[in-house]
């Protein structure tokens, strides 16, 4: 495994917001990424995508150190943390600044599936939700269809359910479901009669077919995969809350997600800066060391800012989430787009910083690579899932303006 850089938030950010217990978590979660991911983490980022891609040896260890018990209360298995969400996004983080698809399958299973569980009735609890925080059982989470995506309105909404007594048949198609061809059970978006709802899905029922994991730019640890219900019996007592509530469970659970893609931007920000730091202190050009040129030393000083603004605003976010503040605005939009956007900006700089260097998956001269090739290509697909950062720019201008002026 090669030589890891300096950590320099440690050396430039002073956590005045987050409670001791966060902290604590994040040094957990730390320890272990450099322990179980990074020397996996090359491996995991080139791999081309399939079932037995999955990196199974690292999310089993996770389950075995408790991490899928961070976000959830004792009475499911969880932790019980005092602050549990602000616990979960530094742990993403933390991933992230390892192997973001790493952090995305984690945020899945824990955030997204596990989080639609928490609306469910005990029953839903005690059935789906005890069980992943050991990794018995895993989970996905499915709104996206070929044809909706960012729109989830019933006219969109296109995976049917019709009641029959005491089940729902479900038919329809889901895409880009993440952990889908690994999981055991999607927490899915589907139509009945115009009415949106949520329920759980045994993706191991007859008539529920999983398809091969996508092939795609970047985080090619994350598979993802589409899902195809025909005629899929789902029992009553598996819905979500109820009849017609499906979009706010999906809403309330994306704006929980927003703010874990919000934390592995920063993450992923601050390990292509690192990364950057330590080669611009090596690396000369015209007789001079790469961080002796003013140009730098103040694009690296912005990005500095940038990435202390950005955990912050994803931190206050998270605290508020933690108070019971479903929806946090403007804190979980702009933290997601802020988040992200600063992922890509330090994975520019990077590039441009490593010249040659950082465009190579690998030198055949010597087999060296650099990870912030890696950085580039993960980092795009968090301007896109979980809400497109245009849609939330719509989010925050309607905070601004109000609903009556923006639509």
């Amino acid at each position: 495994m090669r030589e890891l850089p300096p950590r320099m938030q440690d050396h430039l950010y002073h956590d005045m917001i987050l409670p001791q217990e966060t902290q604590e978590i994040r040094a957990k979660a730390r320890e272990f990424a450099v322990r179980e991911i990074a020397p996996r983490a090359y491996e995991i980022a080139h791999t081309q995508e399939s079932r037995e891609s999955f990196p199974w040896d690292i999310f089993r260890k996770m389950a075995e150190e408790d991490f899928f018990k961070i976000p959830y209360p004792a009475e499911v298995g969880g932790l019980g943390l005092a602050h549990p969400c602000c616990a979960t996004v530094v742990t993403v983080e933390e991933l992230a600044y390892m192997s973001n698809s790493v952090a995305a399958i984690y945020d899945v299973h824990c955030i997204l599936a596990g989080h639609a569980l928490e609306y469910g009735s005990e029953h839903i609890r005690e059935e789906f939700l005890r069980p992943m925080t050991t990794a018995e059982k895993i989970g996905c989470f499915a709104t996206t269809e070929p044809m909706a995506s960012s729109d989830l309105s019933s006219r969109s909404v296109q995976t049917q359910a019709r009641r029959e007594g005491d089940v729902f048949i479900v038919s329809g198609q889901k895409r880009f479901i993440t952990n889908a061809c690994v999981a055991d059970f999607v927490t899915a978006l589907v139509n009945l009669d115009g009415k949106l709802c949520m329920m759980v899905i045994d993706l191991h029922a007859k008539g529920c077919r999983v398809g091969e994991p996508d092939r795609k730019m970047g985080n090619k640890g994350q598979l993802t995969s589409d899902i195809y219900f025909d005629e899929v019996v789902v029992p009553a007592e598996n819905l979500i809350r109820d009849v017609g509530k499906g979009l706010h469970v999906a809403l309330g659970t994306l704006t929980y997600g927003r703010v874990g893609i919000a934390a592995t931007g920063v993450g992923m920000a601050q390990s292509a800066f690192d990364e950057s730091v330590e080669y611009m202190k090596k690396r000369e050009a015209f007789g001079k060391k790469i961080g002796q040129y003013q140009y730098w030393q103040f694009r690296i000083a912005e990005r500095a800012i940038q990435i202390e603004n950005a955990r912050n605003l994803y931190a206050k976010a998270a605290l508020r989430m933690d108070q019971g503040i479903e929806f946090p605005e403007p804190e979980a939009a702009g933290a997601k787009y802020y988040g992200t956007e600063c992922a890509g900006d330090m994975a520019r700089d990077a590039i441009q910083i490593f010249g040659g260097y950082g465009f190579m998956q690998e030198l055949s001269h010597d087999k060296s690579h650099y990870k912030v090739e890696e950085i580039f290509r993960d980092f795009k697909i968090t301007e896109i899932y979980e809400g497109t950062n245009e849609i939330q720019r719509m989010i925050l201008a309607r905070t601004i303006f109000g609903k009556e002026m923006t639509g």
